[in-house]
C-alpha cells in the first residue's frame, strides 16, 4: 500500500479504508508508521518487516492472510516493491494461492518524472546505482544508449560522485535532473546538463530524499557488423527477404542491401 512520500495529506481515501479495516500493518520502520497512524486516528498493530525481520514477521502475516486475515503492507514513504524489501512477501503470497491487492498512491520517481522536464513517453526506473564508483561506472554503461528517461534514487553523500560518473558515461551534455525531497516544504527540482549539475555547488551531499533523472540517449548508427551478426541470427528462423526486412526495420538499414547480403549468406559461392 502505498504511503505519502512527505505531505502526510497525500494519503488517499481507499489507503485509510485499507489501514481502518487492516487486521495487522506490516511497515519497514513501525516508529515512521505509527506517526502516519497517528495522524488519522488509527490504532493497529503493527510488525516490522525489512530485509532484517522477513523471515520472521513473513510466514506470521502469511498464516494470518490464509486464516483469513487482513494484513497492510507498507513502506515507509512512496510504493512498496519498488525499490523495497516487500517484493519477497509478495512473491510468497502468490506461490501460496493468497490474493494480493494493489493500493496505488504516492511515487518518487512518477512524481519527479512529472517535473522534471524530461521525455516521460518511455523510461526505466533503475533504484539506486552501486556505491562504489567502477561498479557503479560498468553498471550505468549497460544503459548509456537506452532511448528512454533514466530514474534513480540516490543518497546525498554520494550524489556529487553518481553525476559525476553520469556525466562521464552518458556524456556531459545530457540533460538531466535532480529532484529533492519532494512533496515537503524544501521541495526543489534542478535541472540542466549532467556536466552543470555535477559541478554545482547546491547538489555536494544535500540533505533529504533525492531522485536523478537523465534524458533518453542519442541513437546510435548501427555498424556493418551489427547488421552482419543480426542477419545471421534471422536467417535461423526466416527465409533472407523476411530476414532483411526484420534487420531493416530494426536497425534502420537498407532493405534491398541486407536482401543482397542475406542471399549471399544463405548461398555462398
Amino acid at each position: 500500500m502505498a504511503t505519502p512520500i512527505g505531505n502526510l495529506r497525500d494519503i488517499t481515501l481507499r489507503a485509510l479504508d485499507v489501514l481502518n479495516a487492516a487486521d495487522l500493518v506490516l511497515a519497514e520502520d513501525t516508529r515512521v508508521t505509527a506517526k502516519l497512524l497517528t495522524a488519522y486516528g488509527l490504532k493497529k498493530k503493527l510488525l516490522r518487516y525489512d530485509e532484517h525481520s522477513a523471515e520472521r514477521s513473513g510466514p506470521q502475516a502469511l498464516d494470518l492472510i490464509a486464516e483469513g486475515g487482513r494484513v497492510a503492507q507498507v513502506s515507509d514513504a512512496g510504493t512498496p516493491l519498488v525499490s523495497d524489501p516487500g517484493l519477497h512477501l509478495a512473491r510468497q503470497a502468490i506461490a501460496a494461492g493468497l490474493p494480493v491487492f494493489p493500493i496505488p498512491g504516492a511515487s518518487a520517481a512518477l512524481a519527479a518524472l512529472t517535473i522534471a522536464g524530461l521525455p516521460s513517453d518511455r523510461f526505466l526506473f533503475a533504484g539506486f546505482p552501486p556505491p562504489k564508483s567502477a561498479a557503479r561506472k560498468t553498471w550505468l554503461a549497460e544503459m548509456a544508449h537506452l532511448r528512454a528517461t533514466l530514474i534513480f534514487f540516490e543518497g546525498g553523500p554520494r550524489l556529487a560522485a553518481s553525476l559525476a560518473d553520469m556525466a562521464g558515461i552518458f556524456g556531459p551534455d545530457r540533460p538531466a535532473a535532480v529532484a529533492r525531497e519532494l512533496t515537503k516544504l524544501y521541495e526543489t527540482c534542478i535541472r540542466g546538463t549532467l556536466a552543470e549539475l555535477a559541478a554545482n555547488p547546491k547538489l555536494d551531499a544535500p540533505k533529504g530524499e533525492i531522485v536523478v533523472l537523465v534524458g533518453p540517449g542519442a541513437e546510435v548508427a548501427s555498424t556493418l557488423a551489427d547488421a552482419d551478426a543480426a542477419l545471421r541470427e534471422a536467417l535461423t528462423r526466416l527465409a533472407p527477404g523476411e530476414a532483411a526486412s526484420e534487420v531493416a526495420k530494426a536497425l534502420g538499414l537498407n532493405r534491398r542491401e541486407l536482401y543482397r547480403q542475406a542471399l549471399a549468406m544463405k548461398d555462398p559461392k
